[in-house]
């Protein structure tokens, strides 16, 4: 937001209509809530609305109340500017207008009107019909407009012969051939004085096709009173509301394009095929291969690469860290120049230290290694803390469940863990101890000790012939034996 906009739109309030069930989604689930690049739909017209310097945002909210202001709450409760107001009945957009009205503050001059399915919207958008409402003397109402080839399903902008404004008429209201010609159309931004539709709206009617208050007749209120309605051509790219399921795939391919283009833009290498949430923070010279996906609030450190088919949920990745092919991580921190993987798992509330190397089939969960640490191949790390360039071998397991309590394992610095060990918690391995291959360890070991757990390896000369040929023996006879015998 620049300094301009926000001075400008200050004393604006922003309502935004997120009232409607959006039967077309076929979704018990509000169609505002629909995800678009991990965030609901509404949230982006509230965040534009917001970016642009608007003094205060009020979402008008019908169906699906709870959820959604629990979502506005969350999201945008600190900037105590957004507040939600009530649209008791679906009778149109008019009416959610109305309701959003009402619910403006004592002092707000200007209104813009917009809708909370357009998550493409900017704040340059928002803020361009504003802009237009200043620089129009005469105007008393401006809205943005749209030109395509195919404005099939929405209201058409009807101009008289002077070229001005005279009304907008939606798609089922259109009466010929030559007005469903028409390439205009209203995407649904307005700004107007709070006089002015105190005025405009209370004299909607339900005079249409579809029996509703439409919010488009301000414009032919302003029009049958002989004043201005200003016009801001508008890029249709941006300013399509989602219906349905395809329409929403369409706006989230759009938005990825955005969000990949702008981490391009800001030093990152991303390939094609990557997918990257809008709540993802990259810094510059990492690199993200395709079909990675970067999901909530994941933050990737300068120069670190991510490699092809991983999975990042709410992770922080530090600098110079290597993500291998396949590898998940979820709620967890992975230090600077840290290794993970290919086809690691690290569950919640796993902490990789710096330099630290989880391999191959190697899954944590609520586990600290510390800096040098080292887990290479096929082991389970649960509730555990692994010190200073430890080494675990491959095959070890953190026994750390007993069927009611999660108990805790402790490896020092420098120990050093033997492959197919079995570390039954709560136990402590002792800084430098050695754990031989092999052992099931079930009770602390001491600094600088080695524990050994196995049975004594016992040679028989000569038994392997006489075991085969025993064998060999037993398959034959069963081969002979009648069937059922």
């Amino acid at each position: 937001m620049s300094e301009g906009l926000g001075k400008t739109l200050d004393s604006t309030t922003a309502v935004i209509l997120a009232a409607g069930q959006g039967t077309r989604m076929k979704s018990a689930l509000p169609k505002v809530l629909h995800s678009v690049a991990g965030r609901p739909l509404v949230h982006y017209p509230v965040r534009a609305a917001l970016e642009a310097g608007c003094g205060e945002v009020v979402v008008v909210v019908g169906h699906g109340r709870e959820r959604l202001e629990a979502y506005l709450t969350e999201s945008f409760g600190a900037s105590g500017r957004v507040r939600t107001a009530v649209q008791k009945e679906q009778r149109g957009t008019g009416d959610a207008a109305r309701a959003g009205l009402d619910a403006v503050r004592p002092g707000a001059e200007r209104v813009l009107i917009f809708y909370g399915d357009v998550p493409l919207l900017t704040a340059a958008d928002v803020a361009a019909v504003a802009k237009k409402l200043d620089e129009d003397k005469e105007a008393v109402v401006a809205i943005a407009t749209c030109t395509t080839n195919d404005p099939f399903g929405y209201g058409r902008v009807m101009r008289d012969v002077r070229g001005d404004i005279v009304e907008i008429r939606e798609q089922k209201d259109l009466r010929s051939d030559e007005e469903r010609a028409i390439k205009e159309w209203n995407p649904g931004i307005y700004a107007a004085s709070v006089a002015f539709l105190k005025q405009a709206l209370a004299s909607l009617e339900p005079n249409n096709a579809q029996g509703e208050y439409y919010l488009t007749d301000i414009v032919s209120f302003a029009t049958k009173r002989g004043e201005r309605v200003a016009s801001v051509p508008s890029n249709p790219a941006v300013m399509d509301g989602i219906n349905d399921r395809a329409q929403l795939a369409k706006g989230e391919r759009a938005m990825m394009e955005r969000l990949l283009e702008k981490h391009r833009v800001a030093g990152v290498t991303v390939r094609d095929g990557a997918r990257i949430e809008d709540s993802v923070v990259i810094e510059k010279d990492a690199t993200i291969e395709s079909f990675a996906v970067l999901r909530g609030n994941t933050r990737v450190g300068a120069g670190a690469l991510v490699d092809v088919g991983c999975v990042l949920t709410n992770a922080d990745i530090g600098e110079g860290v290597t993500l291998k092919p396949y590898s998940i991580v979820t709620d967890s921190v992975v230090r600077a120049r840290a290794q993970i993987g290919p086809f690691s798992h690290l569950r919640p509330e796993s902490d990789i230290g710096e330099d630290a190397h989880v391999g191959n089939f190697v899954e944590t969960k609520k586990t600290r290694l510390d800096r040098g640490a080292k887990a290479n191949h096929l082991a389970y790390l649960g509730d555990g803390f692994v010190g200073e360039n430890a080494n675990v071998g491959a095959g070890t397991i953190f026994c750390n469940y007993d069927g009611f309590q999660k108990q805790i394992t402790r490896i020092g610095k420098n120990a050093f863990i033997g492959s197919d060990s079995q570390l039954v918690a709560p136990v402590t391995i002792g800084d430098g101890a050695y754990v031989g291959t092999g052992t099931t360890v079930t009770k602390d070991v001491p600094a600088d000790a080695l524990a050994i757990g196995r049975a004594k390896q016992e040679n028989k000369e000569g038994y392997a012939s006489r075991l085969r040929a025993r064998l060999k023996a037993q398959k034959e006879a069963a081969a002979k034996k009648p069937p059922g015998g």
